[in-house]
């Protein structure tokens, strides 16, 4: 599959990175909405390494945008943009963190926590089922059971959500299990989160309030590690904000305030 999707017209200033990993296309509905007054790219990381989709994300940027860029990173992209603003800091200008991980391991056990305590028992019962045929080395539909496990997450991770659009989406379970893998490492040894010593620009987060990921994962670590950081908390508001019926529009209101600023 191409590695990029473009959105309005040029310049590219704007690169919108994905979650996952392994969800590629997931932020199309974000991309379409932006693009009516600026020009967009959408980056998708199609390498089985963390090195290699931040060498492809630069490969991507070079060609394509006009830099330097806005770079908002979605979840797990929120990890791979922070990585890749430390590593080439005069390809972005901004960075902009949406609903990202947690960038310390004490955090993490909260979000499956959070997860379970909001899933009915039937929906319990499917994903404890779902996440041992995943970790089964035999099953070969593998990506049919990892885009399952998805929506059982998107369903929990929401706090009013709006029907989801997943028609531009691409799910490897393979770039998943290796790129994750790699990163969480990252998280564990503290090198994730240290990346930001060398980051210069303006970084602003914008999380739910009901996103399973904790804020304090993110603000915390975020606050005593980079020299310019503010934090932008939207209520009634989950993990993918886009399709949050109460916290939509004040998302995009934020964001697109946030790409003009």
């Amino acid at each position: 599959m191409p590695n990029f999707r473009k959105y309005g017209t040029q310049p590219y200033n704007v690169a919108l990175i994905h979650g996952g990993p392994g969800g590629a296309g997931e932020m199309a509905p974000v991309a379409t909405h932006l693009s009516k007054n600026i020009g967009v790219l959408e980056p998708l990381q199609t390498e089985f390494s963390f090195a290699g989709q931040l060498e492809e994300l630069k490969a991507v940027l070079e060609e394509q945008a006009q830099l330097p860029i806005i770079l908002i990173g979605y979840s797990y992209g929120s990890w791979l943009s922070y990585v890749f603003t430390s590593l080439y800091p005069t390809f972005v200008k901004k960075l902009i963190l949406l609903s990202s991980g947690v960038f310390e391991e004490r955090y993490a056990a909260e979000i499956m926590n959070t997860r379970l305590k909001r899933m009915g028992p039937k929906d319990r019962a499917t994903i404890e089922k779902l996440l041992k045929q995943f970790n089964d080395p035999q099953i070969t539909n593998k990506d049919e059971v990892f885009a399952q496990i998805g929506e059982l997450d998107s369903r929990a991770d929401s706090y009013d959500p709006l029907p989801f659009e997943n028609e531009h989406l691409e799910i490897s379970h393979e770039i998943y299990e290796k790129v994750w893998k790699e990163v969480h490492t990252l998280r564990i040894n503290g090198e994730l989160l240290d990346y930001g010593n060398s980051i210069k620009c303006p970084v602003v987060a914008i999380h739910g309030d009901y996103d399973p990921h904790p804020t304090d994962g993110v603000q915390i670590p975020l606050s005593r590690t980079l020299k310019d950081f503010r934090f932008i908390l939207l209520e009634k508001c989950g993990h993918h904000p886009w399709f949050e019926r109460q916290a939509k529009d004040n998302f995009y209101k934020v964001l697109e305030k946030e790409i003009k600023s």
